[in-house]
Parts: structure tokens; sequence; C-alpha cells
């Protein structure tokens, strides 16, 4: 099978042999959660239950009319303790559920009945969707239910899966894609009905020859095509996936939906079938802890709303001297200061390492290898300058904001020049003054 891939893109070593033979192992639901009301891109949902109300496990406690927002769920059975302020994985506190857990996950007992999913229509489904509180699972946190809703004059005839799961260390995507490559397929079928589209094609770098297998195994009913693709960061990213599997070029300040594409992620493909399956909404996800500063590196399904704390707990504490906490991966990761952080629906991973001694910045040196490697065709150093020296509009101009944040520039720089905390700098600047500008 022949390997596609993207230009430009690095190599950084994979590090996912501590974890990838490691089944997914069910984390029991601690005796507390705390569950943001903001775990998907844009608006937070509502509370909709107050201090003192008993819950159910999947229960509704969030919810918002916007349109770029997605319902939250309990995600154990049990009484709220309190509706407030609590830290976030953004690093700025924001409202949460907090729930004591009654250790029963009690379920609704006016649960609805489960419908065959072969019959719903794609109203149905993206309205099942949408309950369920699916976002992207890929780590953008985007309401799904928004994506298989695309505008009426761009039709979709593609839906792409991505399999890549390009970051180093993260191995949770590709313990469901050997584990539940049948509920993978069917949801990514139950999508591409909704969107109207006439392809799948599921992506997965070649650094996974059983996974590919497992998913060539399971195809036969479905119109369903698995592509080998060239192991390389960031394979993952949308647009560098549409481009290396159908050669489609996303155009600037485009979209997916522009080209006739929309890429979900195989962990986001199950979730749908398991709202439209079992209707379960999305109150848990597989994570992979791993790092060297970890006693035991696993791939877990945890509970929403789990503190990092209980996480490396069940995964044998951490070691001696790790002091370096990174919630994803480490290329396009965030670091934490504290473990008393919850799970959210976007929590790829959790990495713990013993950091290294702060290295010195210097001046750039125009080698050009951060333009070589990014795969957006960027001049991240010229952007860089134009964010220290205040120039949003040049900066806007060449691109910044089609920048995707994966950290080839930062990774291949000679000079250790912070590249993407700078271009994050101006992105949210520019965003901001846009968004005064409109009001």
């Amino acid at each position: 099978m022949k390997r596609k891939t993207f230009p430009h893109g690095t190599h950084p070593p994979s590090f996912k042999e501590l974890t990838a033979e490691k089944p997914i192992e069910f984390m029991p639901a601690p005796d507390k959660v705390y569950i943001p009301l903001l775990q998907h891109f844009t608006s937070p949902a509502v509370p909709l239950v107050k201090k003192g109300d008993a819950v159910f496990l999947g229960q509704k406690i969030g919810d918002s009319a916007a349109l770029f927002s997605a319902p939250v769920h309990s995600s154990v059975s049990g009484r709220v303790l309190a509706v407030d302020q609590f830290d976030h994985p953004s690093g700025r506190p924001h409202l949460a559920v907090t729930v004591a857990n009654d250790g029963q996950d009690r379920i609704p007992p006016e649960k609805e009945k489960i419908r065959d999913p072969m019959f719903l229509t794609p109203d149905e489904i993206r309205q099942i969707v949408r309950d369920a509180g699916i976002v992207g699972l890929g780590g953008a946190a985007f309401p799904t239910a928004v994506k298989l809703s695309p505008p009426k004059d761009k039709p979709i005839d593609t839906l792409l899966i991505n399999g890549c799961e390009c970051e180093p260390w993260l191995t949770s995507d590709y313990r469901l894609m050997l584990e539940h490559p049948e509920e993978i397929i069917r949801g990514a079928d139950l999508a591409r009905r909704a969107l109207g589209a006439q392809r799948i094609i599921i992506g997965i770098e070649d650094n996974k020859p059983k996974a590919l297998e497992a998913f060539q195994a399971h195809i036969l009913h479905f119109p369903v095509e698995v592509a080998l693709l060239k192991t390389k960061y960031p394979q993952g990213a949308e647009k560098n996936l549409i481009f290396a599997l159908l050669r489609r070029k996303v155009p600037r300040g485009g979209l997916p939906f522009d080209v006739g594409v929309v890429v979900l992620n195989v962990a986001t493909a199950k979730a749908i079938w398991d709202a439209a399956g079992e209707r379960k909404s999305l109150y848990q996800r597989a994570i992979t802890v791993s790092g060297i500063g970890v006693e035991e590196p696993k791939n877990i399904l945890v509970r929403v709303g789990t503190l990092l704390q209980k996480v490396t707990d069940f995964c044998g504490g951490l070691k001696a001297g790790a002091d370096l906490l990174i919630l994803g991966g480490p290329m396009m990761g965030m670091a934490l200061s504290t473990l008393e952080i919850p799970v959210i629906k976007g929590t790829t991973g959790v990495l713990v390492w013993t950091s290294a001694p702060l290295g010195l910045e210097y001046n750039c040196i125009s080698c050009g290898r951060c333009v070589t490697h990014c795969p957006m065709s960027l001049v991240p150093t010229r952007l860089m300058k134009y964010i220290k020296f205040e120039k949003f509009a040049e900066a806007e101009a060449w691109g910044i904001l089609d920048c995707v944040e994966c950290g080839c520039c930062q990774y291949s720089c000679p000079a250790k020049i912070p590249l993407v905390h700078w271009i994050r700098v101006g992105k949210n600047k520019i965003v901001s003054l846009k968004r005064k500008k409109s009001a």
C-alpha cells in the first residue's frame, strides 16, 4: 500500500513503546468529580443544577443555546456539592459543578428507549450527537454536532477519520483502534450519513500496522477505505491530513468545509456510536498517562471531572524528582503547575517528567529551519518579530491565524526561541482586537 504524506513537518522521537501494548484500563470513579462547564470550543454551558440537587450518571447538568457549545453531563450519580469557580486546564478558573459520588452509577429512570441506529435520519443523528455533548476528542474539543451541520452551499463528499495520533508518547487512540475498530467504523458511518457524504477514509500512520489490520478486518459492509500515511509530525492536523489523503488544499483562513471534507478523530467516531447505539453521553474518555516521571504508564478510561492527582495515583504515583506536568502531548500540550485540575473532554493525555535546566535563548541566526519544517508554509521568525513590535496587522497579513501551533518551528530552532509562545500571544491579541472592533 502506497504511503501518503504532506510537505514539511518533522520527526520527533515517538516514545510510544511505554504504553502502546497496554490495553485501556478502566479507572473507578473517584469519590468527588469537578466538572467544568467549559469543555469545548467557545461558549461555556450554563448550569442546570444547583447545590443539593441529586443527579444521575449521564444526566445533563449544563447546556447553552449558543451554536458553538455543547451540553455537559454528570460523570457519576450522587449529589451536587457546589456550582462555583474551580481551577481549569486553561490556567484560569471557570464555573464547575462538584458532585459527590454515591458509588451507584444510577441512570435516569426515564432513559430513552434505543432505536436501531441504522434507521436514524440525518437530523436525528445530529440531535443525538448534540444531546450527548460530543466534541472533538483529539484535543480541539470543537462541538461535533456543528461539524455535522455544514453550510448548505458547501456539500461534503468525504469524511476523513484521523487515526494518526502523531503526538509523541500518546497511545490511547491507538488502543481504541485495536480494541474497538467496529464501533469506530459504525460511528463514522453514522457521521457520513448525517453529512450526506459518499466516502469515508481512515488515515493511519505506518507505525501502527496492527491498527491497519484491525480496520481492514471490519470494513467489508461499509463505504470505508483505509489509507496508509508516512509517520511524520503533525500528520494528524486537519489541513495536513486533507492534503495528504485527497491532495486538496484548504484556502488560507478557510475550513475543511470549503473543500468538501469533514475530519473526525477516531475517539470522536466511537463516541458517536456510543451515543447512538447505547445512548451514552460523553462523561468519560480514554487517555494516556506516561512519561519517565510516573511509576506505571497506562492507557485508562477515566471519568470527566476526575482530578489529575487521582489519575496519577491510579498509575502508581509520581517518581521522586518529577516536577514537569504536561496536559496533552509534548508538542502541543500545556504545562501545569498543579495536579488539582480535572480531566475534561479534550484531555488526551497526562505526561510527567523531571524537567531539564532551562537553556539560554539566542538571537535568530536566520537558518530557516522553522520555515523548512512549518507544515503551513509560514515564516515563524517573522511572525515572532511582528508580535514583539506589536505590528499585528502585518502578522495577520503573513498568516499568523493559519498557524496550528504544532510546535515544529520551536522544536527545530537551534536558537531556542519560544516561537509558539509569541505566536499564541499574537493570535490572542489579534482576536481580542477584532472582538473590540466588532463590539
